[in-house]
């Protein structure tokens, strides 16, 4: 049922994003949709008719190569996307700047689909075709969704000019974005790699300081061929800093490797007290904490 109302929030979302920011202010859009706002634009065709039969045809096909989940909820989420367009496809008004109307349309882009895809579903289209390549192949849906959708944009130039093309691409550009973090989560995190002779004595201050875990595992040079322990620590964003401050209090020369993480769950990466509570806003102290007796002891 979560599902089932994350897709129709979605496409909601999105069916706003075309009517309220792409029509009235000569914006395209990607894949089947797009194609429907040049033939508005061009023609004056309905987008959301001629949205529902492309999508429909697409269907056919998907419902041969996808598993059947995903074309039940595509069969559900297509109409559902050219009803939301048909009863609000006229409540549109144009906005002076057209690069906040683009913005604002990738934002709301971005949304409905970061729900729609949580859903497990697609708004058709270009969609059904990236979920069939991530089906069989592994593509990244909005990575492949986006290539394709830009594709369609591109050919805008004839319809909408060049100018009213680069704002179009903006908008898919953050639509991807948002997509992303929908998808992946706000709370960006930090993995970090440390190499240093003193790993059980950074490891231990890690744990008793920052209320952080550590994972010490064995490492091999392949330039020194001696075995080094590696430590692997998952901190916030914020956090960094006061991190690598106590690394180089113990080891100065400690080798730091630091990787951008957006989700992580499970473990015990993250302790629910710990002796100083960090924020970017203050500075812990980082003297020696007197003794602690062993847990068990």
């Amino acid at each position: 049922m979560r599902d089932y109302f994350y897709m129709a929030i979605g496409t909601f979302l999105f069916s706003l994003s075309i009517t309220l920011f792409a029509m009235p202010n000569n914006l395209a859009e990607g894949g089947i949709v797009g194609l429907s706002l040049l033939l508005y634009f061009q023609f004056d065709l309905s987008p959301a008719l001629v949205t529902f039969v492309f999508n429909a045809v697409l269907l056919l096909i998907g419902f041969k190569l996808l598993p059947r989940h995903m074309v039940y909820k595509s069969i559900i989420n297509v109409p559902l996307l050219s009803l939301f367009i048909f009863f609000t496809e006229r409540l549109g008004q144009p906005i002076e700047d057209t690069l906040l109307a683009a913005v604002f349309a990738g934002i709301i882009t971005g949304v409905g689909f970061g729900f729609i895809f949580r859903a497990g579903s697609s708004t058709g289209g270009t969609s059904i075709i990236a979920r069939m390549l991530n089906h069989r192949f592994g593509w990244e849906l909005t990575g492949t969704n986006f290539v394709l959708d830009a594709v369609i944009v591109i050919s805008g130039v004839f319809i909408i000019g060049p100018i009213y093309t680069m704002y179009t691409i903006i908008a898919l550009y953050i639509g991807k974005k948002v997509t992303d973090y929908v998808l992946e989560g706000f709370d960006a995190k930090k993995a970090v790699n440390i190499i240093s002779p003193e790993a059980q004595a950074i490891s231990e201050k890690v744990l008793k300081q920052m209320a952080s875990s550590a994972t010490i595992f064995n490492g091999y040079g392949g330039y020194s061929k001696k075995e080094r322990e590696v430590i692997y620590i998952v901190v916030r964003s914020y956090r960094l800093f006061y991190l690598k401050k106590l690394i180089h209090e113990v080891d100065p020369n400690a080798f730091i490797v630091v990787h951008n993480v957006k989700d992580v769950s499970g473990g015990t990466f993250f302790a629910a007290t710990h002796d100083h509570p960090l924020d970017p806003t203050t500075m812990p102290d980082f003297e020696e904490s007197p003794p602690q007796p062993e847990l068990g002891k």
